[in-house]
């Protein structure tokens, strides 16, 4: 999806506009307090760009599950104070995001300043992209802003109705993730490698469907690589393994030969008696798990395949962790390719673009999440478009164009 298919911030003057900027501050809560401020951090470069240049800067985001009802405990206002930190200005709140409370909030801001409207999801219409929520949204101001591309893959009135309704431009943050992705599936640098991990094939079928037709190298790990040995006639013992998705294994590796996709699988092995931490574990080839253990994580010569293979790449895509990262020792195969990467993006050999939530979190946990040219927090916006599919609040964006 290359960049010059839709408008940025510099293409409109903003001074004196009611700017609409949709961000994504669904972040974890915890009595009331935000416990990890990294989705308001990374709104926060927009919001304090469109203020500096004199906008009226009105922000909308959704937060929780709350049914087209107000429910107290998924107020937006407990996000004013970290919001305010974030930007080091003042924030306002109106207690509505449409009607009379959000239309006199708008009416007494002047050109600079910033306010946050209440939770979107508090009206059903927000979900359902019903035309006359969307006309009450877009009362509210000129120009339209999307920097949310973690919510992109939603066609909610906040997220495509207002783009239809409204000037639509991305902002940083969207241009960002959209360039990113661009270099690393749309027109990369060649070889591509793609590393995808996680425990089920079932839930990743789309995303290796396209695949194997996008990139050069495949890495599969986690769970998701019992599945496939399986399928190859490798037994797993008493692993996490999909046996009745063996015949789609089979299909998906042979799509990748007829597209001339290598398709890497462990070599040897990390298997325990029990997913624990510290749980006594054996390393054996790939082909000789004992019966009465279970595969955690690959081996020292997987890791130094995967290495080797990696070395000559210019690109990779990585979502999903190689074994149990989130217990030790299963996690030496994904800390150890996490660094690796990141020693090849910091020496300018790679381009690497990471998302997904225990990515993210394996990422942090190696010390590399900063290391990389990209990682997206974006989760299921992401996943979709690493499948391929079409991103209803990215195509409104380029529509607008």
């Amino acid at each position: 999806m290359p960049q010059t298919t839709f408008k940025t911030i510099d293409s409109t003057d903003m001074a004196g506009k009611r700017v609409l900027v949709r961000v994504d501050l669904n972040v974890p809560m915890k009595n009331g307090k935000v416990t990890d401020a990294t989705r308001i951090e990374r709104a926060a470069p927009t919001i304090k760009e469109l203020a500096a240049k004199g906008a009226k800067v009105i922000v909308l985001s959704h937060f929780g599950r709350p049914d087209g009802k107000r429910v107290p405990e998924m107020t937006l206002r407990p996000l004013v104070e970290p919001l305010e930190q974030a930007l080091g200005k003042p924030v306002g709140f109106a207690e509505d995001c449409i009607g009379p409370l959000a239309e006199e909030a708008v009416r007494n801001m002047k050109a600079g300043d910033v306010l946050l409207l209440e939770n979107l999801r508090f009206h059903k219409e927000e979900e359902k992209n019903e035309a006359g929520f969307i006309d009450k949204l877009s009362l509210l101001g000129d120009v339209y802003v999307n920097d949310a591309f973690s919510t992109a893959h939603r066609a909610h009135a906040s997220t495509e109705g207002l783009a239809n309704r409204l000037p639509a431009v991305a902002g940083r943050l969207m241009q960002g993730e959209l360039e990113a992705l661009d270099k690393a599936l749309g027109s990369p640098k060649r070889p591509v490698c793609a590393i995808v991990g996680g425990a089920k094939v079932s839930t990743k079928l789309d995303l290796l469907g396209n695949l194997v037709g996008k990139v050069d190298k495949l890495i599969i790990g986690g769970g998701m690589a019992n599945t496939f040995m399986h399928a190859e006639g490798i037994k797993v013992g008493k692993s996490l393994c999909e046996k009745d998705l063996a015949a789609t294994a089979l299909e998906i590796l042979e799509k990748a030969k007829a597209a001339k996709c290598a398709v890497l699988l462990p070599v040897d092995i990390m298997a325990a008696d029990e997913f624990k931490a510290n749980a006594p574990h054996v390393v054996v080839d790939a082909d000789a798990c004992p019966d009465d253990k279970m595969i955690l994580d690959v081996g020292p010569k997987t890791i130094a395949l995967y290495q080797k293979e990696l070395a000559d790449c210019a690109t990779v895509v990585w979502n999903g962790p190689l074994g149990a990262f989130e217990i030790k020792p299963f996690d030496t195969g994904t800390m150890a390719l996490a660094q690796d990467v990141a020693r090849l993006t910091a020496a300018g050999k790679l381009l690497s673009v990471a998302g997904g939530g225990d990515t993210v979190a394996a990422l942090a946990a190696a010390g590399v999440e900063e290391k990389f040219s990209y990682v997206s927090t974006a989760g299921g916006a992401f996943l979709e478009w690493m499948e391929g599919k079409t991103l209803p609040g990215v195509a409104a964006l380029i529509r607008a164009a």
